[in-house]
């Protein structure tokens, strides 16, 4: 998972996704952590991830920063994926680096007059609207053989094929129970659904 390192829905899907399992693309450089509020969450991608920077030494976040930014996002990610966004906002200058890329593009549906830019995308055919998060994430996650697998927040940790130490380190002897149980796999190190 590639995202910015800021606020909001940036710090919910890196921790979503686990720092072991995620790329910060930086506004600043990698001798600042910004913002802030998402300090430890840098720092504990630093260490397990990836946080890159393009800027040199002593370089504050600025509003130019975050539209070269978020240019790297775009390319590293296989696809976009807009939460939210008003006509002139950043995240529309991502959709406009997405579409140069050829990239697919995804968005939260919003009610009327709500979140104009990705409505906009959706009625113009340039983004696809997800209605069903668990449908779409089996798009690119794995997809369970085993439909007994209990859907919790350990079932989609293990979809993101995490490293045995990872999951034990953060389940416990759940990982052991479930690889007993024919749920998961281990296999050189990674786990995997059934």
């Amino acid at each position: 998972m590639v995202s910015g390192g800021a606020m909001g829905v940036d710090a919910i899907v890196h921790s979503s996704a686990g720092a072991n399992n995620t790329i910060a693309v930086v506004a600043n450089s990698l001798d600042i952590r910004y913002p802030s509020v998402n300090r430890f969450l840098i720092e504990s991608i630093e260490k397990e991830g990836l946080v890159l920077s393009q800027f040199p030494v002593t370089t504050k976040a600025a509003p130019w920063s975050f539209v070269i930014r978020n240019e790297l996002v775009v390319a590293l990610g296989d696809i976009l994926i807009v939460t939210e966004a008003d006509k002139d906002s950043g995240s529309m200058r991502s959709v406009e680096f997405a579409l140069k890329m050829g990239k697919k593009i995804y968005v939260l549906s919003h009610r009327i007059n709500e979140s104009l830019g990705t409505n906009e995308l959706i009625e113009k055919g340039l983004a696809e609207p997800i209605y069903d998060v668990e449908k779409f994430a089996n798009l690119y996650g794995t997809v369970p053989q085993n439909q007994e697998i209990e859907k919790d927040e350990f079932f989609y940790f293990c979809q993101t094929s995490p490293t045995l130490d990872s999951a034990v380190k953060r389940y416990e002897n759940r990982v052991y129970e479930a690889e007993l149980e024919g749920l998961i796999t281990i296999e050189n190190g990674l786990i995997q659904l059934v």
